[in-house]
């Protein structure tokens, strides 16, 4: 949402007209480089973004453990990137609007727009930030766990399900009710036991 912003800001009202020139130039301080950085960045990130929630849709469909470990390690660096790049963009354009000459703009036109672009630059930059934290803590607990284990497997298919622990028997009445002896299925043994008197302590 911010990289739309910023880029739809820029393309929309980033641009002015000079009836003297004749010319369209950027709004900040009338280098166009700063305008192509800005539309550049947006467009690229809304893609990046379309790419890895398509990615976070199908990664639970990946099961090879390699494939698994990418796609999280491209996460964090993709997301570190993009930091950078938005910080760099933040610093170029709110430098190129404060140098900006006011004979340039009498009316003040899109001056709402490119201040939209610089504060959303700004937003992204702890956006993709936190994206990469996020990304991070994602690898460290899947690197603890059976996210990224060679011997992974599905927890319904595993058969070796523990059983509860046996609980010593109470001494006492049990006046809730919930347990706390353990009683033997009926019909487990014989009804006369062979050999065996159990002892009454």
């Amino acid at each position: 949402v911010f990289s739309i912003v910023v880029f739809g800001s820029i393309v929309n009202e980033g641009y002015l007209n000079n009836n003297s020139e004749g010319e369209t130039f950027c709004i900040y301080n009338r280098n166009p480089n700063a305008c192509s950085y800005g539309v550049a960045v947006g467009v690229l990130a809304f893609l990046t973004c379309l790419l890895y929630l398509a990615l976070d849709v199908y990664f639970p469909q990946i099961s090879s453990v390699k494939d698994r470990k990418k796609a999280v390690l491209s996460d964090i660096g993709v997301s570190a990137f993009w930091a950078f790049l938005w910080f760099v963009g933040f610093c170029f354009l709110a430098n190129q609007w404060q140098v900006s000459k006011p004979k340039d703009n009498p009316m003040n036109e899109g001056t709402d727009a490119a201040r939209a672009a610089i504060a959303f630059s700004f937003f992204s930059i702890f956006t993709w930030a936190g994206q990469a934290v996020l990304a991070f803590q994602r690898y460290q607990i899947g690197a603890d766990s059976a996210l990224f284990s060679q011997d992974y497997m599905d927890p319904s298919q595993d058969s070796s399900t523990p059983y509860a622990p046996y609980v010593e028997p109470s001494t006492g009445p049990d006046p809730a009710g919930m347990g706390g002896t353990y009683q033997q299925p009926a019909n487990a043994f014989d009804a006369e036991p062979q050999g065996y008197q159990s002892q009454g302590y």
